[in-house]
């Protein structure tokens, strides 16, 4: 073996002194390495958004959702809500009120959907996050308090201690529409959740929203979240089919299952196109090594006359582009990894410098780029390089194996 890698290191260093063919070998090992870093970084990237999408977005919205088909809201909800806690799979219930109408300060106007919560059940359902806890405090003591999301409180000029009018739509008993019921609200909190949502979410107090809008019951729904997100299609139906009256059920894959999705599809994406640019690097190594086989013939001929099998020059070759693909992984990788474990850092330092901000906290739930390493795509994607770099030495050294030495040395 020993002999095979100083025949395969001393064919590769020697083939230098043919300028294209050492281009050729040079532009291969940089493709690899260029495909394992970029692919490993975006790969990262992707996996910062699905972190960032449980860890703040999933965190704030409910997982699930039923409520009630009639207008009288959730019977004996504290029962059910009582039942259902005891499932090992539900990390909190929330019983809410959703009004959904016209905000109003001054002359201006914008959509927003409130949603009527109780302070007890809300404190276990994480959203002490995107309040300040000050402002929490004012808005549980105050049953007319609101929270507005930041954008909707940007676009209608809105402070913090303002009086605004909330215009709530009804429908007669022959759905002919009838003038809006008027509400008047103190704003005394600023929710921050990041994206679209801050633009038309806010919340308000439960007996308030139920009474407004005449749910006899108290509640229209309950909002429920798992212990594991991604289960709640599967969790909500199979709370839905069992409650005790007929409701619609809803879940977070359904309203925000879209920013989930765009990132599956990236890294799809991702993995396919790169998984591409490595392979053409590799072939590159299959130009190199036919190139290397064709100047090295007199030397492959003496070899096999002095007794070198087929299976050895084979490996020999092998060999030698195998090297380029192990340098170009390790640059690719190293860096790679150095990058993903830095990137945050490293983008937040490019916005200071230049100005550019690579995310908008207004059309995203976050305003920065994230990152999150995972070791074993790391493992993947240098198989892979690794994998179609021998892949892509077989035809060269069998080629090399079936030179003859009578018609080399013959001429």
């Amino acid at each position: 073996m020993k002999l095979i890698f100083q025949l395969a290191w001393r064919f590769r260093s020697s083939k230098q002194q043919n300028g294209y063919i050492s281009f050729i070998s040079a532009s291969s090992t940089v493709g690899i390495a260029l495909g394992c870093f970029v692919l490993i970084l975006l790969l990262s990237v992707m996996n910062g958004f699905e972190r960032e999408l449980k860890d703040r977005l999933l965190s704030i919205i409910p997982h699930g959702e039923l409520y009630a088909v009639g207008k009288q809201g959730i019977t004996d909800w504290q029962k059910e809500i009582a039942a259902l806690e005891k499932d090992a799979r539900i990390e909190s219930i929330q019983p809410y009120t959703k009004a959904t109408g016209m905000l109003q300060k001054g002359k201006k106007m914008k959509a927003i959907e409130l949603v009527g919560i109780d302070p007890q059940f809300a404190e276990n359902d994480g959203m002490l996050s995107s309040v300040a806890k000050q402002q929490w405090q004012t808005f549980s003591n105050d049953p007319q308090g609101v929270l507005l999301g930041a954008g909707a409180m940007d676009k209608l000029g809105i402070e913090l201690g303002d009086k605004v009018k909330l215009l709530l739509p009804q429908l007669s008993d022959d759905l002919s529409i009838r003038a809006p019921k008027t509400l008047w609200l103190n704003v005394l909190g600023e929710v921050k959740i990041g994206g679209e949502l801050d633009n038309h979410i806010g919340y308000m107090h439960l007996p308030l929203a139920s009474k407004t809008l005449g749910v006899t019951h108290g509640v229209q729904g309950l909002r429920f979240r798992y212990l594991d997100p991604f289960a709640a299609p599967l969790i909500t139906r199979e709370i839905g089919f069992g409650f005790s009256q007929e409701v619609y059920m809803s879940d977070w894959t359904r309203t925000q299952g879209h920013l989930y999705q765009d990132i599956q599809l990236v890294r799809v994406v991702v993995y396919i196109t790169l998984i591409l640019v490595i392979g053409v690097a590799c072939f590159n190594i299959v130009s190199t090594l036919v190139m290397a086989v064709n100047e090295k013939q007199s030397e492959i001929a003496m070899l096999k006359t002095m007794g070198t099998t087929e299976q050895k020059i084979i490996l020999v070759f092998m060999l030698q582009g195998f090297i380029n693909g192990i340098i170009g992984t390790v640059i690719g990788v190293t860096c790679g990894v150095l990058m993903a474990l830095n990137l945050t850092s490293v983008a937040q330092g490019i916005e200071r410098l230049t100005g550019f901000h690579f995310l908008s906290g207004d059309i995203y739930f976050i305003n920065f780029l994230p990152s999150a390493l995972k070791w074993h795509e790391v493992y993947i994607t240098a198989f892979i390089a690794l994998a179609l770099t021998i892949i892509a030495t077989v035809y060269p050294a069998r080629k090399a194996a079936s030179v003859n030495p009578a018609e080399v040395l013959g001429h």
